[in-house]
């Protein structure tokens, strides 16, 4: 397996901390709306990861976690008329609801931050003993300027950011250096928790890292993944406050998914193109979705046109009608058996182990349908070989996470079709096509 790792800049050979075992870890939702398209992006992505090191025989322990404080939910529990746990638990099933209806795998550990508390004030309060974060007025800050490898992540360097907020000096700034972040807020609105310094709740950059450091021995594990826009400020953050408690970045690799945009525009609310993720799965399902999310490198930006959806729809269906064509046939002549071919799998399980290379895996699966499309058009057909085509096709597609489930008929739809092959046998056109139209009016070809 070679993966890019963001913060050596290059595609590197994955070796695990522990052999035989992958520990991932995935930034979550903030969770005070519906989760849109691009919130969906890492969990399709870091799925097939999953998938892809699970067939290779690895034990994954996935975590992602939910953001549960938050100003911006503190405001959405407001404007909404409820609290902020009946929001928070509202939209935290939204999201599970979707990683449900995309088929994902859900991770075996999911924290919430407001179940962290105490081990996140221990963290702060440790950084503040060891001079690495300092209180003022019940707000507690982190010396950016005592890591020497702030920027390792992003590039970012310290002198820049300096610089840049030299252009906007706010007087009623509490902080040594404008550089430094908030680990602790001090408040009096919303959700509070008592803290050595005041009633608060922790800043968002603090949380992941003690997340990790609470389920992972030393904080330390194999993959941090994340869309790019957490890279700079969220994910060097995290790397600070690491460098700090543990003197080392977290991961060993880091690993970053680009944004989609809609039709070449950046997806935003000033822009009014938000598209929920509930609502494109309702409309495309499951298989179109995550083809679509998988067809472009997820280091690409992905664009989500018309033109491009149409395209994905004609993929997909190809993988459909092979699967629901084949299911019947083998389900009519009485044929079954699990025999697949690991040769063909292997070849595109070896393009996602080349830095998730989904595109190329895509490609493998036509190539699949192609020859089982081939197999299902002679006159003599070779069923043994049929079988195991068709079982390799279905293999293939759960590495990767789609559902293509074979169509099972009951007794009666059964001996419809029977008798729509045995009239096309004699020839008897006008019979075939009475029962060719009962069987598309119930969906079974």
């Amino acid at each position: 397996m070679k993966l890019f790792n963001t913060l050596t800049n290059q595609k590197e050979e994955f070796k695990p901390i522990r052999e035989g075992e992958v520990s991932i870890y995935v930034c979550g939702p903030t969770v005070y709306n519906y989760v849109h398209i691009g919130n969906t992006r890492p969990m399709i992505v870091f799925d097939v990861l999953r998938r892809t090191f699970e067939y290779l025989g690895y034990k994954v322990i996935f975590v992602s976690n939910f953001t549960d404080v938050d100003d911006k939910i503190i405001k959405a529990a407001k404007e909404e008329g409820i609290s902020e746990k009946e929001l928070t638990d509202k939209y935290i099933k939204a999201y599970e609801d979707v990683r449900r209806d995309l088929n994902l795998l859900f991770p075996t550990y999911a924290p919430r931050v407001t179940n962290t508390m105490d081990a996140i004030i221990n963290f702060i309060d440790d950084l503040v003993e060891k001079g690495y974060a300092y209180e003022v007025d019940g707000d507690v800050y982190f010396r950016v300027s005592k890591i020497k490898e702030y920027g390792q992540l992003s590039g970012i360097r310290i002198e820049d950011l300096v610089a840049g907020a030299s252009e906007r000096v706010d007087e009623n700034d509490k902080k040594e250096e404008s550089t430094d972040f908030a680990l602790w807020k001090k408040t009096d609105e919303g959700i509070q928790f008592d803290s050595p310094w005041s009633k608060g709740r922790p800043g968002w950059h603090t949380e992941c890292v003690v997340m990790i450091n609470d389920i992972f021995e030393d904080g330390k594990i194999d993959i941090h993944g994340g869309g790019q826009d957490l890279k700079f400020p969220h994910h060097e953050n995290e790397i600070a406050q690491s460098m700090a408690c543990h003197h080392h970045p977290i991961a060993h690799t880091w690993m970053h998914n680009q944004m989609i945009n809609i039709d070449n525009q950046k997806m935003s609310k000033s822009l009014g193109n938000v598209i929920w993720a509930k609502d494109l799965i309702n409309e495309l399902g499951c298989n179109v979705y995550k083809w679509f999310m998988l067809s472009s490198h997820y280091r690409n930006p992905l664009n989500l046109t018309d033109e491009v959806l149409n395209s994905v729809k004609k993929e997909v269906a190809k993988v459909s009608n092979v699967v629901k064509a084949t299911s019947l046939y083998l389900q009519v002549n009485g044929i079954d058996g699990k025999e697949y071919c690991k040769e063909t799998i292997d070849t595109m399980v070896k393009a996602l182990e080349d830095d998730l290379n989904t595109s190329l895996a895509l490609t493998q699966i036509l190539n699949q349908v192609k020859n089982l499309n081939q197999l299902m058009r002679v006159k003599e057909k070779d069923n043994k070989l049929i079988l195991k085509s068709y079982n390799t096709l279905l293999k293939m597609t759960d590495v990767m996470g789609f559902v293509y489930e074979p169509r099972q008929l009951s007794l009666d739809e059964l001996e419809l079709y029977q008798n729509w092959v045995a009239a096309k046998e004699v020839k008897n056109f006008e019979e075939a096509d009475k029962l060719r139209n009962e069987l598309i009016s119930k969906g079974i070809i």
